[in-house]
């Protein structure tokens, strides 16, 4: 007899690349400072899409921004921003591309401040993980309003609230799994 599937949150049920992502690594917490500058970017290059075309393009985006190095990235220059324009494989947002390029060089000036990205952003969140139980999602929280305020005073943008509680959410910040979710904490203590 087969076993049933896990319950997983709806949003992962549609599509098996989005079922991938849910159970291996949404939500997860993220502590390397590149890491989570290159999730937050793929979240600004989400803003209005969905994610499952960011998850499509996230290989090729990752190739096009060449690791998402921060040191190259911040190197960009408008030759760079024209090849990422033309290449299919990426989202081809003008001001995304020039918003990855000018966060990369917020993010290295961070650095050079002596403040460490991993640092600053989860120092935002002390209490991590900010769990919800509620069964509701919310698009945005007082503390994704706040890290959106402080991210764009030291030089960030597509960090707008919304973009910064998808990427809260990715990164282990916000537990925001469905209660009845296999994923949801209570449920793996339970089931272990």
């Amino acid at each position: 007899m087969t076993a049933p599937a896990p319950f997983r949150c709806r949003w992962a049920e549609t599509n098996d690349l989005l079922r991938v992502y849910h159970d291996e690594e949404w939500g997860e917490p993220v502590r390397d400072s590149r890491a989570l500058w290159e999730t937050l970017m793929l979240e600004g290059f989400q803003a209005g899409l969905s994610w499952l075309i960011v998850l499509r393009r996230r290989e090729t985006l990752r190739a096009a921004f060449r690791g998402f190095d921060p040191e190259i990235v911040a190197r960009f220059g408008p030759e760079d921003v024209e090849r990422l324009m033309g290449d299919p494989g990426v989202i081809r947002a003008r001001a995304k591309i020039e918003a990855a390029i000018g966060n990369a060089q917020a993010y290295l000036a961070m650095r050079e401040k002596g403040e460490d990205f991993a640092a600053f952003t989860w120092g935002m969140v002390p209490d991590a993980p900010i769990v919800n139980r509620t069964g509701v999602v919310l698009a945005q929280s007082p503390a994704s309003v706040a890290m959106s305020k402080a991210l764009k005073a030291r030089g960030f943008r597509f960090v707008g609230p919304v973009v910064v509680y998808a990427w809260m959410q990715a990164v282990g910040m916000v537990d925001d799994h469905d209660p009845n979710c296999f994923r949801c904490e209570a449920n793996r203590v339970k089931h272990a």
